[in-house]
């Protein structure tokens, strides 16, 4: 247990932190996997395939500026979910 003002202040701006990263992340990852499923759907419209993918770019891009994913994550997780929205778009 923290005996000591600094520390005990630093304990409750990790609590506040983590509590709002977790929320981000959850968030991200809730989109993300709705992007996933549309892509992954075999009667999905090129439409919603984009609109699936533009959301989930956007809030992965969001979640890396503040900090809770990291950057390169969140551009490997863009890059493979562009990847995948292509090819579903050419098998159509």
């Amino acid at each position: 247990m923290a005996n000591h003002a600094s520390a005990e202040k630093r304990n409750r701006q990790r609590v506040v932190r983590t509590e709002r990263n977790r929320s981000i992340k959850s968030s991200v990852r809730t989109v993300v996997k709705k992007a996933r499923t549309t892509v992954a759907a075999a009667g999905s419209k090129p439409e919603a395939i984009k609109d699936a993918v533009l959301e989930a770019v956007s809030a992965l891009d969001r979640a890396a500026s503040k900090g809770a994913v990291h950057p390169k994550a969140a551009a490997r997780t863009k890059s493979r979910l562009a990847k995948a929205a292509h090819k579903a778009a050419r098998a159509t």
